[in-house]
């Protein structure tokens, strides 16, 4: 466990020193790498609640993902054109207020999540993983079609959006709030697993019978770690989508869901920083080698499948020594 937090703080240091290098040697392209490792690791981090707590493979986070970037997109296009969102039952105007948007984005993809986890929940196992996809493949068809907001085209926002007594438009303020976020996400998801709902949480994954057996419902559990989980992967989305200053279906995509769960196996699930490792690693290997070759995904894969047949806690399992722990 103190190998493990050392490893943690270490990882933690590099999202600090190489920004703070990259500021200084004026090199803003790093910072935005770090910005898109940072994101990336939030959308994950939301992804393990329910994968590491709760045992819940989905293989349909992207509509969360989605959901939260199409908040943004949709908010900010609005206001880009000083149209109304809705004028019917009541008005509802664009917005490019930075938290209202993270609200309206958490807000919803909670609701996703609350629906899509209720309906899921029914099943187990490869169904589970199945009906996920499913749901996720549903919001990726509509969003092509939905040519209101550019269709598989997309939507590109002009200007990042606002955040009070910041410049969004500079990297390195920008990332700088997203560090934040993952840092107070990172706190909450391992205040929430030492938590007594996440030792229940934790029970209902292991032995669901005994959970039971002591008044609790398992299958509540798990649906509260669902919408927990949805809500956290939409506020990345929200913040990819203002990275980018673009939205398109691919965010929905299964995909992009892949990746997500990706990160998590890379670095080790179940694990607080887990999530964060893979996606460094993942944004380091993509910048590396995505400029030797274009089948750099090749090397990913290789690395993937080592893992998964001889370090199953993940890089992080393998460094610390440790098979198995949260924190």
């Amino acid at each position: 466990m103190i190998a493990e937090r050392y490893l943690n703080a270490a990882i933690l240091a590099i999202f600090f020193v190489v920004p703070a290098w990259a500021w200084w040697a004026n090199e803003p392209f790093t910072i935005t790498l770090m910005t898109r490792a940072a994101i990336f690791a939030l959308a994950a981090v939301g992804l393990n609640v329910a994968l590491g707590l709760g045992g819940l493979v989905s293989l349909g986070h992207a509509a969360f993902f989605g959901i939260g970037g199409y908040a943004m997109g949709i908010l900010a296009f609005h206001a880009q054109t000083v149209t109304p969102v809705m004028e019917w039952p009541f008005v509802i105007e664009g917005t490019k207020s930075m938290p209202v948007i993270w609200l309206t984005a958490i807000v919803l993809s909670a609701l996703a999540a609350l629906v899509i986890g209720h309906l899921s929940l029914r099943t187990s196992g490869v169904y589970f993983i199945m009906i996920t996809l499913a749901f996720g493949q549903m919001f990726f068809f509509f969003s092509i079609s939905w040519s209101a907001y550019g269709g598989e085209d997309g939507l590109s926002i002009w200007v990042r959006n606002d955040f009070p007594g910041l410049n969004t438009l500079q990297p390195i303020q920008f990332y700088g709030l997203c560090l934040a976020i993952l840092c107070t996400v990172l706190w909450f998801t391992s205040r929430l697993a030492r938590s007594p709902f996440g030792l229940a949480l934790n029970a209902a994954r292991q032995v669901p019978q005994r959970v039971e057996t002591v008044g609790l419902n398992a299958t509540r559990l798990k649906l509260v770690a669902f919408v927990i989980s949805g809500a956290i992967t939409g506020l990345a989305g929200a913040l990819f989508a203002d990275l980018n200053r673009f939205v398109s279906p691919t965010m929905f995509s299964w995909q992009m869901s892949g990746e997500i769960m990706v990160f998590i196996i890379i670095g080790g699930v179940a694990r607080l920083f887990g999530p964060v490792a893979g996606a460094l690693v993942f944004v380091a290997l993509e910048h590396f080698l995505g400029g030797l070759s274009d089948y750099w995904l090749v090397y990913l894969g290789a690395l993937l499948l080592l893992i998964v047949l001889f370090g199953r806690g993940g890089l992080i399992g393998i460094v610390s020594g440790r098979e198995k722990a949260h924190g």
